[in-house]
């Protein structure tokens, strides 16, 4: 299955996944912006299936999607070695991808990663808005869920929020995420084989309702070279609530994975 996707820049390149619902402006949004200021890399952000541009097809589980993945590497990138993010539904992915190519992948980042697969298992903090601007909340049209996730609900937070989260979550094909839900775990568990060896962040917000903060510190013995971060005053919109700190993280994990 062909992937719509974006790619910006020359060099190593860096696959960027979504999380689940939003499509690949989920990632241009954060990611831009530190790899601007950079060179030699070539970043890659695709839709996955049911979201965004790229449709769904006969995919109904998370093993389908893989695939998917599978394929767009193949043609996108063959056997060069490549940099790893993902965000939240995205993380998960990104592990199962590390899991079956480890030696290629040069490093991985996550952003509020899903760390128990099923939300009701999940260990997560009652959701809290920590930082308010006057006026902001008056601006939000009747069809706008801002509000759900955010933990900082200011003016530019909600400019990200129209421009990164938003447009995604419009274009997703619900009826097929529902099918796919039915069938959500990677039947090859990611972190079932040897330990990834190589530099990795994981990111986690404090105010994080939606995958939490603890679970992921589960993860840590599979990742011996992972720093983790939680970020106080940031939801599961991390990226965008923190973002100075998201920057300076992001580039601190790219230049341990160039060493």
């Amino acid at each position: 299955m062909a992937l719509h996707f974006v790619s910006y820049g020359d060099g190593v390149p860096v696959l960027a996944l979504h999380g689940w619902t939003p499509d690949h402006r989920l990632m241009t949004g954060c990611l831009e912006p530190v790899f601007n200021r950079l060179t030699g890399y070539r970043r890659l952000y695709p839709d996955l299936p049911g979201m965004g541009q790229s449709p769904a097809g006969d995919i109904d589980s998370s093993d389908g999607i893989m695939a998917a993945l599978r394929e767009f590497v193949a043609q996108e990138i063959g056997d060069e070695p490549f940099l790893l993010i993902g965000e939240s539904y995205g993380g998960y992915l990104a592990r199962g991808l590390v899991a079956e190519r480890p030696e290629q992948v040069l490093g991985l980042a996550m952003i509020c990663p899903v760390g128990t697969l099923w939300h009701k298992d999940r260990k997560l903090p009652e959701h809290a808005v920590l930082r308010t601007e006057p006026g902001v909340l008056d601006s939000l049209t009747p069809d706008e869920d801002f509000t759900e996730l955010a933990v900082v609900q200011t003016a530019a937070a909600l400019a990200a929020y129209r421009s990164d989260v938003a447009p995604g979550l419009a274009l997703a094909d619900t009826a097929a995420l529902e099918r796919i839900q039915k069938n959500w775990a990677l039947t090859t568990a990611p972190e079932s084989g040897p330990p990834y060896e190589r530099p990795s962040l994981i990111l986690c917000g404090r105010q994080d309702a939606v995958t939490g903060y603890e679970d992921q510190y589960a993860l840590l013995p599979h990742y011996p070279r992972a720093a983790y971060a939680v970020l106080d005053v940031a939801g599961h919109n991390l990226q965008l609530e923190q973002p100075a700190l998201f920057d300076a993280l992001i580039r601190e994990w790219l230049q341990r994975a160039a060493e």
